[in-house]
């Protein structure tokens, strides 16, 4: 009985036996260790945590190539390798090294402190080679955005101990790329040089000394193909599509040649022009006179948008706050016609949410949320966000202007993200010219238009010539009492010197108190009040004696207003479009002089040929001053001639005092302009313009009399031919005119010429 326990002992340890074999095996087969070797700063816990791969775990290539990667992906060692040694992973790691310093070398263009910013490199960080490369394509985005495409950046290492390295970045800079030619391929109803004048790139010449608009921006590229739209749109071209913008850059490295390709597309004029509404109760009428499009008018997109959106804001006004216009275009391209049908209905009930805006450093948040057309909890309303960019762009305190939407908290909600680059609207400059009138120009004037970021605006002018000196002191604050109202003041000395016209001296000291706002989208109105010390001296002993009569001062104390309306395409060199200014102002509250004064001047412009460009101008500037209860004096009188009457003398027309010869002034004046102007067959870029032109007009009217005092009132007629030319350095302009009627007494000259600059 006792053998059958030990035949079961030897068979339990015989397969004791044949089982520990394998699991020996197995053992073998598992990390028992994990070490790590080349390692100097970074600790071998740290090591450890990177891999996938822990003690215990088989030996599994898989996972260990998964940890090699995960070791490379750090960004911490130049090189690491895995190897077995028994039964231990051994971690071979070769570290990078420390930055210890970041230099620059060979940049005279651009400051160190633009590059720190932009590289993601900084002392003390580890460096690797794919690091080193993005920071080189950084600083060469930053020469191309500056317009130098030949630059060249090499990073260069120095070893230093403790596994540190300096890096020195060696720049050549380069010249300047500029655009060599702008070519536009397509265009037949616009010629080259008229697109390049709709375009803010322009080609490189060597007197654009004070811009960068000469260089290569893909940026600016951009919106050039927006600006052609744009222009072609505003233009009757609804059709017209920019195919492509190259930019090819010569093998030298120093210049672009620029090619658009466009397709015009016929040209079309507004068909039937009508509103309807989808909404109940709601009368189109209230409407119709908001309609900016005329039917037989050239086709305007512009137009289009300004109508939706003064329709838009005028229901808001009138309490229909979800509402949608949407233009309904109806095509006949037969007939090159766009009918509009501008569709009132009710709109997605979707609200403002919130009113994010990011990156205005210095500029206040209120600032920008005031240009905005919708405020938070608002109905949201797309034409009224795109107005809101326009009116931010406006301001021109931002370089860039990015309004989006994104989804706020509730599918009814709507986040308004206002993205914004500010841009330095500090300013110093100084003038210099030459004028026929004024003899020889110098100023200097210092200014800010976003004072501490308020978009409040100070201004600060010196301006000295041959025959007249300014001082001037401005400030505006452009949202007064929390309404779209610019209020300020002026604080001013001048002082002139009539010798040559009238033989006495005027100076004017005085406070201007101002406000304007606007009434609709063209129509501004102003009102202002003024209280003025006007001075009459140095008064020569053969001067007239109706003008010995008022050697002294007089105070001033009058109330002001103006009406103003600006359709014009552009404010220099417009072709479409007419501006009038009404300006009243009565005199007698308070002070010496009592007195009413009206003035208008009024300019209309229509182009007579496309392609050349030859537009017409027909102006009209007339004025009417009346004493109450008294004369009105020398200071408060009118005098006409030079820029406001070309071929008669400064003062050279209205009452004289014959004895004398004395410029007078009169009350009431009228000059009727006709010109001409057309290009000279000059390159566009050089905006050199050639000029014809009529004058007509008087001046008459005067509260003294006496025998040897000349007032004719007779009409006054002169022609002649001159040149603009708005040069990088200020306008030229030279005019010759030839008095053809005339009365025996005026002044006349042939010749006027003036020149003036800021920089």
């Amino acid at each position: 009985m006792a053998a059958r326990p030990l035949r079961w002992s030897f068979v339990v340890l015989l397969l004791a036996a044949l089982v520990a074999p394998p699991v020996q095996a197995q053992d073998r087969d598992r990390i028992a260790d994990i070490r790590v070797e080349g390692d100097q700063r970074v600790d071998p816990a740290t090591v450890r945590s990177y891999l996938t791969v822990v003690q215990g775990d088989p030996f599994d290539p898989a996972a260990l190539d998964e940890s090699l990667k995960s070791l490379f992906a750090t960004g911490l060692f130049e090189d690491v390798a895995l190897d077995r040694e028994g039964d231990v992973l051994v971690v071979r790691v070769d570290e990078n090294p420390i930055i210890n310093r970041i230099a620059f070398e060979g940049n005279l263009r651009i400051d160190d402190e633009e590059f720190e910013r932009e590289i993601d490199l900084r002392p003390r960080v580890v460096y690797t080679p794919a690091r080193v490369q993005s920071a080189v394509g950084r600083i060469l985005e930053i020469y191309r955005r500056s317009g130098r495409y030949a630059a060249t950046v090499e990073p260069k290492i120095i070893e230093l101990d403790q596994n540190r390295v300096d890096l020195v970045f060696e720049i050549q800079e380069g010249p300047l790329t500029t655009v060599r030619s702008i070519t536009f391929v397509g265009n037949e109803a616009f010629s080259d040089a008229r697109l390049r004048g709709e375009i803010q790139t322009v080609e490189g010449r060597f007197w654009r000394v004070l811009t960068t608009n000469d260089t290569y921006d893909p940026d600016r590229l951009a919106f050039d193909q927006e600006l052609l739209r744009r222009f072609y749109f505003s233009q009757g071209f609804a059709d017209f599509e920019v195919r492509s913008a190259i930019a090819e850059l010569t093998p030298e490295g120093d210049g672009f040649f620029i090619t658009f390709t466009v397709d015009e597309g016929p040209r079309y004029r507004f068909g039937e022009i009508a509103v309807e509404s989808r909404i109940p109760d709601l009368d189109t009428e209230a409407l119709q006179a908001l309609v900016e499009t005329r039917t037989g008018d050239v086709y305007d997109a512009e137009a289009i948008e300004a109508t939706v959106t003064a329709m838009t804001e005028r229901l808001g006004q009138l309490g229909y706050a979800f509402v949608e216009i949407n233009p309904r275009l109806d095509r006949n391209r037969a007939e090159q016609t766009i009918g509009v049908i501008y569709e009132v209905e009710e709109g997605p009930r979707v609200y403002v949410e919130r009113i994010e805006i990011t990156n205005n450093v210095r500029t206040l948040d209120r600032v920008i949320r005031r240009e905005m057309r919708l405020a938070e909890g608002d109905a949201f309303n797309s034409a009224l966000l795109r107005e809101s960019e326009r009116r931010i762009r406006r301001l021109g305190f931002f370089d860039e202007v990015n309004v989006s939407t994104r989804q706020g908290s509730a599918p009814d909600r709507l986040v308004v993200d206002v993205e914004v680059t500010e841009r330095a609207t500090g300013e110093l400059s100084f003038g210099a010219g030459f004028s026929t009138t004024d003899g020889p120009l110098a100023a200097i004037n210092l200014s800010e238009r976003n004072l501490l970021g308020t978009g409040r605006r100070v201004r600060a002018e010196l301006a000295l010539s041959g025959r007249r000196q300014d001082i001037d002191l401005s400030y505006t604050e452009p949202y007064a009492f929390g309404y779209e109202i610019d209020a300020g003041f002026d604080v001013f000395n001048t002082r002139t010197d009539f010798q040559d016209e009238s033989s006495f001296d005027e100076e004017n000291l005085g406070l201007r108190l101002r406000a304007s706002y606007p009434l609709t989208r063209n129509i501004r109105h102003s009102v202002r009040y003024t209280i003025r010390r006007d001075e009459i001296s140095d008064v020569d002993d053969d001067a007239s004696v109706f003008i010995q009569q008022e050697e002294g001062d007089t105070l001033t104390s009058a109330f002001g207003q103006s009406f103003s309306i600006d359709t014009r395409d552009r404010l220099t060199v417009p072709t479409t479009g007419f501006s009038v200014r009404l300006d009243q102002e009565i005199a007698g509250l308070g002070g010496d002089r009592h007195f009413l004064s009206h003035e208008l001047s009024s300019d209309y412009f229509q182009p007579i040929f496309e392609e050349p460009e030859v537009v017409l101008r027909l102006g009209l500037d007339a004025g009417y001053v009346f004493g109450i209860g008294e004369d009105v004096t020398l200071a408060n009188r009118f005098f006409v001639g030079g820029n406001n009457f070309r071929g008669f003398a400064v003062s050279g027309i209205g009452p004289r005092d014959r004895d004398t010869d004395d410029a007078l002034g009169g009350n009431a004046y009228y000059v009727g302009t006709a010109e001409l102007r057309f290009p000279l067959g000059l390159p566009e870029e050089l905006r050199l313009f050639g000029r014809g032109f009529v004058d007509a007009g008087t001046l008459t009217e005067i509260d003294v009399s006496g025998p040897t005092l000349a007032d004719s009132g007779n009409l006054r007629l002169s022609a002649g031919v001159g040149l603009t030319w708005l040069s990088p350095f200020g306008p030229l302009a030279l005019d010759f005119g030839q008095a053809i009627l005339e009365d025996d007494v005026d002044e006349t000259e042939l010749f006027r010429f003036s020149f003036g600059t800021r920089f």
